[in-house]
């Protein structure tokens, strides 16, 4: 990541981001392919992924623009396979964006009998971060990024009960979520150590996108709302990820929480070393069921 021209940083990287065929996720691919980056989008269904993929090419002036399509990322199935495809197909990847994520204002439990919210904005990224390790460090100076959120401030960490079981709200469950993948951002940073890749988290801010219109009702009528008088463009939202992907200045820099380009403290509970190593062993055993 630190040959090629000034305004093309990622020339010669892969770049994999999930969840990328609408709103932040597409404006991220954009943002690197433009950067240089040999662009992997990943999202749901083969033939959007690819018309996707195609646009974003046409866009950014990069051919090198691929695409993977991908059923349910919510799937412990689906979430190795992607990542053993990922692995076989680009043995150095030098920039993993984990972006999918989504509200569920009704719990909804995956075949895997887990609630939909932690499998898919909590596990998924773990289960790609782990699988793809040893890609990420076959490149000097990889990054991970992981799109949190400051609805995780006020939440809190039930270890015992992380499928939320005992009493669902969707908003607490998305602001858990987040808290939760901010924790694992850090335990990953520490574990990845000085020499594996950079992993950080990143706070997009409150986007113009289709987020939570797949509960519609009053819900997605109330964030439409709230999304046209405060809420920025994709674009703006991609800026910060696409800024930690990409920027020299923060090169080495791991286990940090970013909004607007500055490094946040995020909550105090997301700050907690011995809880978020907790976590990690809770969610890995999770994952290795």
């Amino acid at each position: 990541m630190e040959g090629g021209a000034r305004s093309r940083p990622l020339e010669g990287t892969v770049a994999v981001v999930t969840g990328a065929t609408s709103g932040i996720g597409l404006e991220i691919a954009l943002g690197l392919a433009r950067a240089g980056a040999r662009t992997v989008v990943v999202g749901r269904g083969e033939d959007r992924a690819r018309d996707v993929a195609r646009g974003v090419a046409e866009r950014s002036g990069n051919p090198l623009v691929e695409s993977v399509g991908v059923s349910d990322l919510a799937l412990r199935a689906e979430q190795r396979r992607l990542a053993e495809l990922l692995a076989a197909r680009y043995p150095g990847i030098g920039v993993l964006v984990n972006n999918a994520g989504a509200l569920f204002t009704r719990r909804d439990v995956t075949p895997d009998g887990l609630e939909r919210t932690f499998a898919l904005n909590v596990l998924a990224p773990f289960v790609l971060s782990e699988r793809l390790a040893a890609s990420l460090r076959a490149v000097r100076g990889g990054r991970v990024v992981n799109i949190s959120s400051g609805a995780h401030r006020g939440q809190r960490i039930v270890l015992g009960d992380l499928q939320m079981s005992r009493r669902y709200s969707g908003w607490t469950a998305y602001g858990r979520s987040k808290l939760e993948l901010l924790l694992l951002t850090r335990e990953f940073a520490r574990r990845f150590g000085a020499d594996g890749p950079t992993v950080n988290a990143v706070h997009p801010g409150f986007v113009r996108t289709g987020f939570a219109q797949n509960n519609g009702g009053w819900t997605a009528r109330f964030v439409r709302f709230a999304a046209r008088i405060a809420g920025r463009t994709p674009e703006h939202g991609a800026d910060t990820p696409v800024f930690v992907a990409t920027d020299a200045s923060i090169r080495g820099v791991t286990g940090e929480y970013f909004a607007d380009r500055r490094i946040r403290p995020g909550s105090h509970v997301s700050r907690d070393p011995a809880l978020a190593t907790r976590l990690f062993d809770a969610v890995n055993a999770i994952a290795a069921e």
